[in-house]
């Protein structure tokens, strides 16, 4: 490869060089950078870059900004689901782009993503408060992805988001309906329409999404059993559409208690009555089983929506929506059953989710296996 120096100003210096030829055109291409120092300095980056051009790893100068990059790499990205898709956009939009977005992705270092890291934690959320561990971690994690794509298309030299210290996520903030609580709350919502969806939450720790998609052809009251097979998705782009679940192990069969039997029976004879009153006939398997009168599905959203409103109103206990799945993985947790059957029925890709999510209420039952051990010992000891 050649090329040459020409001077543009008192220690100023034009480097051009070939970077071969075109695979696709055959015609020739020339890089031309400008660099500042002596000339002895301008030699020395011409010969360095192309030792690079002749071992195959040279970067050609970019003035794309990681603005544009993480942005395109997103709009790019087919494999994700929409609502990673939207999740990802937020943090991209909200904690990515104020901070890094004008910089050129070649001239990104890692002292900056350190110094990111400090800044989303300091002020980067809304109105300029500190931002969780999780939500650094999180769009840290959207900037490697982004930015590894940038390597695996020699567009960067190196990822400079990797090897960085991220700050430590504490244990989630899991709250959970206690042992004696459920009853209550459950009786707090007689004659509301989110009586039997928080029942079916509570009492088979289904998500929120797969609770909207049931139909009643997945449901065996005979049997007591409930089969998993779809999920609801709401998005802003898209609207509401069904679809499979996003693993394997999200497929499954669901034994019910026989609470949740009882007040889905209930909920049945009243759902035949309204159709029956509406002209529209019996429910058939394919009818949803929480649906608008119309049988059109409900929004995840107005579930939560309701949900918190309902809390406030009736004055109970605050927890989430999403709370009720983690109250039912609580109980399983306290009865001790093991890990790999609360996964299955949970629908987790692995037991290492479970364990990684609800790592702290394993412990606590860990603790008192040990205390249990020690008084069948002692008891042993004694005899």
């Amino acid at each position: 490869m050649r090329g040459n120096i020409t001077r543009r100003g008192k220690s100023s210096w034009r480097l051009k060089f070939d970077l071969g030829t075109d695979p696709v055109t055959g015609k020739r291409l020339t890089q031309y950078v400008t660099v500042r120092g002596t000339k002895k300095e301008a030699e020395a980056e011409l010969s360095k870059r192309l030792n690079q051009v002749n071992a195959g790893g040279y970067v050609p100068v970019s003035k794309k900004t990681v603005a544009e990059h993480v942005r395109s790499w997103l709009e790019g990205n087919l494999d994700l689901a929409p609502t990673t898709k939207e999740r990802f956009s937020r943090l991209i939009e909200k904690q990515i782009v104020p901070h890094l977005g004008n910089t050129l992705l070649q001239r990104l270092r890692p002292s900056q993503i350190t110094e990111w890291h400090s800044t989303l934690r300091k002020r980067g959320g809304k109105h300029e408060r500190p931002l969780s561990p999780a939500t650094v971690r999180q769009a840290h994690r959207v900037l490697h992805l982004a930015l590894g794509q940038a390597f695996e298309h020699e567009e960067v030299t190196r990822n400079v988001a990797s090897g960085r210290k991220l700050p430590k996520s504490k244990d989630p903030d899991i709250q959970i309906l206690k042992e004696g609580q459920i009853s209550p709350v459950l009786t707090a919502l007689a004659g509301h329409w989110l009586l039997p969806i928080a029942t079916v939450a509570v009492g088979t720790g289904m998500r929120q999404g797969e609770i909207m998609a049931l139909q009643w052809g997945d449901v065996d009251l005979k049997k007591g059993t409930l089969n998993v097979r779809r999920t609801l998705e709401e998005t802003k782009a898209h609207g509401l559409r069904f679809k499979v679940p996003k693993t394997k192990n999200g497929v499954r069969t669901i034994s019910l208690p026989g609470s949740v039997i009882e007040v889905l029976t209930q909920h049945r004879k009243q759902q035949l009555e309204q159709r029956l009153a509406l002209g529209m006939g019996k429910p058939s398997s394919d009818t949803l089983v929480f649906c608008e009168p119309d049988g059109a599905p409900i929004a995840p959203s107005r579930v939560s929506g309701a949900w918190r409103d309902t809390v406030e109103r009736l004055k109970l206990i605050k927890v989430r929506f999403h709370d009720l799945r983690h109250t039912h993985a609580s109980a399983l947790i306290a009865s001790k059953l093991d890990v790999v059957a609360i996964s299955r029925r949970l629908g987790h890709a692995s037991p290492v989710v479970t364990l990684s999510i609800y790592a702290h209420l394993f412990k606590q039952t860990d603790d008192g296996a040990a205390s249990a051990i020690e008084d069948a010992m002692r008891t042993g000891a004694e005899r």
